[in-house]
C-alpha cells in the first residue's frame, strides 16, 4: 500500500464530519488564546498541514473576523536525516508575510517524533524572529523524540510504533477522515 492509497487493511477511526468538528474547536482555542488575530500567521507545513490551515483560516475568519494568512513551508531542507542541506536544492515554500514579532502557528496532520515540527520551528526561525511559535496538530499520536508539545490538538491517538496514523484530506487523497493502519501488511 503506498503513502496515499487506502485499502480494505486501513481501519476508519475518524470521519469527515469529526474532522471538521475537531478543527472548528482548534479554531475556537486559538481564538481564545490569540485574540488580537491581527498578530497571526498560519504556516502549514507540506502537505496536508497546508490544507488544515486553510480549513483553519476559515473557521477563524468566521469566529473573529480577520482573515489570517496562511503560508506553507516545507521542511525537507531542516530534517535531520538528511546528510547535508545542500543536498536538498528545491524549496516548495511559499511565506509572503513577515513573521517578525507575530504568533506563527505551525500546523501539521499528525505529531509523532516532533522531528518535523523541529525542523519547521527551524524554518520559521530562519525567517525571522517570531514574537512565538505554536503548535497546532490534528493528530498527537505520542512517541515523542524530543520535548515537543503541541498547543492544540484535535485528538490524541495514542498507537503502537508498529501503527501508522493516516490523515487523508479530500483535496489531496480524493477521501477525508483518519484511518490505522499496521505497518508491514502491504
Amino acid at each position: 500500500m503506498g503513502p496515499n492509497r487506502l485499502d480494505e487493511r486501513a481501519k476508519n477511526l475518524i470521519d469527515q464530519s469529526a474532522m471538521r468538528r475537531m478543527l472548528i474547536r482548534m479554531a475556537h482555542q486559538i481564538f481564545e488564546n490569540n485574540p488580537d488575530l491581527y498578530d497571526v500567521v498560519l504556516i502549514g507545513i507540506r502537505t496536508r498541514g497546508v490544507h488544515l490551515a486553510h480549513r483553519l483560516q476559515t473557521e477563524l475568519l468566521r469566529i473573529g473576523g480577520v482573515k489570517v494568512p496562511v503560508g506553507e513551508i516545507d521542511i525537507t531542507p531542516y530534517r535531520d536525516d538528511l546528510l547535508r542541506r545542500d543536498d536538498y536544492q528545491s524549496n516548495y515554500s511559499n511565506v509572503d508575510f513577515q513573521v517578525e514579532n507575530r504568533t506563527v502557528i505551525l500546523v501539521d496532520d499528525v505529531l509523532y517524533t516532533g522531528r518535523t515540527a523541529r525542523a519547521a520551528m527551524e524554518a520559521v526561525i530562519d525567517m525571522g524572529r517570531p514574537a512565538r511559535i505554536q503548535l497546532a496538530v490534528l493528530i498527537d499520536r505520542g512517541h515523542r523524540e524530543l520535548p515537543i508539545r503541541p498547543d492544540y490538538v484535535g485528538k490524541n491517538l495514542p498507537s503502537s510504533r508498529e501503527e501508522e496514523v493516516l490523515v487523508r484530506i479530500s483535496d489531496v487523497d480524493g477521501v477525508e477522515g483518519v484511518y490505522l493502519v499496521r505497518r508491514g501488511e502491504d
